[in-house]
């Protein structure tokens, strides 16, 4: 099945991608900024940000129900609330203010992001076709898109707080996309099934090293390349850039893998290329030898994530689908809760460089994982 084909199938939640990928570019590209008006050292600032991964992980367990309510309006509401969120980070200048905030914004945007993985599975099944890389790559491109432009606008001295609300505007815009209506899958008659707690814990694993990696490059390379490497705004800006440009080239290649291989072989492949990319940013001499490291890393941890959410999908019973994939998401975007904090400490006690050397090793567990997983029956 081509690309166009899996996004017009799915062309709705991938909107919401769009959203949420169009703010985090963004934030990514301002952190130099946003750090340097709270006066925050690098374990500051990444205790700063556990705001927003609890915020993420409140929602994770809330999304269920909420989704429940609000049927066919779950995606436009989230898409909303993130958008009055994210007015707020951007000119916020005392330190635990921005960690509300922040929260605010975790809350919002795990919201949508549960709804949105769980109406893409629900497509996958209904049309019997891999759907979830090619959703997760237009997060990427408007991850990329949004930090090249914030790239354009802090050349140009423009602070944080329009530049988000310009972002907001175009969210609102496209909130009609996003409306989707949902079959709710009842369980069988005389089901007995045992609750899925393996498949959700070893992808949730799974998950979690693929968005802490994720999380760690989005809010530090910007700093890697204009701190350790001497680079400008502009070249700041690039770095989480190049994972956005990288990450929606290998989930759009990843789309096409999902058709001929399984999900474990594809995902222990990924690991691998991802470390070495991570080790290249880290011992990085220029910043064009960090962007070739970040673009490696984003190639390889962009199908990760994906197919992770995608596996939880297939092992699970139908009706425990939303549930399932809203758990294991749980335990994936705990990386953000535990990723700032570690990059923190990690480059406050020894730099950047060997913060980046730690991914590179946190990347390498998923093998064992997955071969882990492999053993699960798929439903």
């Amino acid at each position: 099945m081509s690309i166009l084909n899996a996004l017009s199938l799915s062309r709705r939640p991938a909107t919401a991608f769009v959203v949420i990928g169009m703010f985090w570019g963004c934030f990514a590209a301002y952190v130099p900024v946003i750090k340097a008006q709270l006066g925050a050292s690098d374990a500051l600032f990444g205790a700063l940000l556990l705001g927003s991964a609890t915020g993420l992980v409140s929602a994770m367990w809330l999304a269920p129900r909420a989704d429940r309510i609000l049927g066919s309006r779950a995606m436009q509401v989230g898409a909303a609330l993130l958008a009055f969120a994210w007015l707020f980070p951007g000119q916020i200048t005392v330190p635990l203010v921005f960690a509300l905030s922040m929260a605010l914004v975790g809350l919002a945007s795990g919201l949508l992001d549960v709804v949105m993985n769980a109406r893409v599975s629900e497509l996958e099944a209904r049309y019997n076709r891999p759907l979830m890389n090619a959703n997760h790559a237009m997060f990427s491109v408007a991850y990329a898109a949004g930090a090249l432009i914030v790239g354009v606008a802090r050349e140009a001295g423009l602070p944080p707080a329009p530049v988000f609300a310009g972002f907001g505007v175009i969210a609102i815009l496209l909130l009609p996309m996003m409306r989707m209506d949902v079959t709710y899958v009842d369980a069988e008659e005389g089901y007995a099934g045992a609750y899925p707690l393996w498949p959700i814990l070893l992808c949730g694993a799974i998950v979690l090293v693929a968005f802490m990696s994720e999380a760690t490059v989005e809010a530090w390379s910007a700093l890697h390349v204009e701190r350790t490497l001497g680079g400008g705004a502009a070249e700041g800006a690039l770095g989480p850039a190049m994972l956005g440009i990288t990450m929606a080239i290998g989930r759009f290649s990843g789309q096409a893998v999902a058709q001929r291989l399984r999900e474990i072989p594809v995902v222990i492949g990924a690991s691998v290329v991802s470390a070495v990319g991570a080790v290249v940013a880290a011992l990085a001499p220029t910043p064009f030898v960090a962007y070739i490291g970040f673009g490696i890393l984003g190639l390889g941890v962009s199908v990760i994530g994906p197919m992770g959410l995608a596996l939880v999908g297939k092992l699970v019973a139908p009706h425990l689908r939303t549930e399932a994939i809203s758990r294991t998401a749980v335990i994936g975007f705990s990386g953000f809760f535990f990723a700032p904090v570690l990059m923190g400490l990690l480059s406050d006690a020894f730099g950047l460089r060997m913060a980046f050397l730690a991914v590179a090793v946190l990347l390498l567990s998923v093998v064992p994982i997955a071969i882990f997983a492999k053993r699960l029956p798929v439903r």
